[in-house]
């Protein structure tokens, strides 16, 4: 019978493969796996950092959404802000 896996184990499995990070604060990073860590402290290459602000007009008080990117090709990202991680849909 295989053993189940942990948690860690599927970010393993993402290792050098592209990886959604949902973040504290609205940011969003996608991005290529080098290193992570047991805190969830990650190394990532060719990331693209989407920062999302959502703001309320005063007079019509409308919500704007306004997202900013910016491209990187090296990010240490501190597992402390990390929300969730989606490694790559695997497909059988």
């Amino acid at each position: 019978m295989p053993q189940p896996l942990d948690p860690i184990d599927l970010i393993r499995l993402a290792l050098d493969e592209r990886i959604y990070v949902k973040m504290r604060g609205e940011r969003e990073l996608r991005g290529r796996l080098h290193a992570f860590d047991q805190h969830m402290n990650m190394v990532l290459g060719d990331v693209t950092e989407t920062i999302t602000s959502i703001e309320t007009d005063e007079e019509t008080y409308e919500q704007i959404v306004r997202s900013v990117s910016r491209d990187l090709d090296m990010l240490f990202v501190r597992g402390d802000g990390v929300i969730l991680v989606a490694p790559p849909l695997r497909t059988a």
